[in-house]
């Protein structure tokens, strides 16, 4: 199954040597699950024919905002819908979260409560699942047929389920300790408040819920199902 990887953001210069780029996380988060996989740097202007050039859809993260005006977007958004016209399954992570409400008919903003950096925990159906998380914009207003599946106080509409063919989460069970401890040091000095940074490398170390979450993610792209 070809899983087509929709690259939306850059990783910081002084982390890519070490950690590579966003769709590479998600090669190894997916590793073992059956997947081949083609990446389009949509944020450098590289787009797929359409939703034919692969079997399911993964939308990554990225440093900038689904409301910014870039010529990127407007195109992306197309694709989205194309792609959900067309049945063929989705995800989106942190900004692939955000752009895909956007596309749908929701309403993403910079939260007022601010940032969220590091581990945090989110209540699933089966239960909660700490994951790493980076982003200030939210999922403010939901479309309407998207189900919220994951929540916790800070983030309302913290995982979204458009029927049998979407899924969202806005933390990213693609970053590990190294990685997010790399964007304290290298993203975050003067954007994000200081004490939040230091509360997120305090909490390195916290067992995460990687491997739930990558067969969480498999088996959507699979089936339609959440496990």
């Amino acid at each position: 199954m070809k899983i087509g990887i929709l690259q939306t953001g850059l990783v910081p210069d002084g982390l890519a040597a070490e950690h590579g780029q966003y769709p590479g996380m998600f090669e190894r988060l997916l590793a073992d699950q059956g997947f081949t996989f083609q990446s389009w740097s949509v944020v450098e202007g590289e787009f797929p024919n359409g939703p034919d050039d692969a079997d399911a859809w993964l939308i990554t993260g990225s440093r900038h905002g689904a409301y910014e005006e870039h010529d990127w977007i407007p195109p992306l958004e197309d694709l989205i819908r194309a792609i959900h016209a067309s049945g063929k399954r989705m995800v989106g992570i942190c900004f692939g979260h955000q752009i895909i409400a956007q596309a749908l008919g929701g309403t993403v903003a910079k939260y007022e409560g601010g940032w969220a950096v590091g581990a945090h925990t989110y209540d699933f159906a089966d239960g909660p699942r700490t994951i790493n998380a980076w982003h200030q914009d939210q999922v403010i207003d939901k479309p309407e047929e998207a189900r919220v599946v994951a929540t916790n106080p800070f983030c309302a509409n913290a995982a979204l389920l458009y029927g049998d063919s979407i899924y969202t989460v806005q933390a990213h069970p693609e970053f590990d300790d190294a990685f997010t401890e790399g964007l304290i040091d290298q993203r975050g000095r003067g954007v994000v408040p200081d004490a939040l940074l230091e509360g997120a490398r305090a909490k390195i170390g916290t067992p995460l819920a990687t491997g739930e979450m990558s067969d969480q993610i498999a088996e959507f792209l699979k089936t339609g199902k959440l496990t």
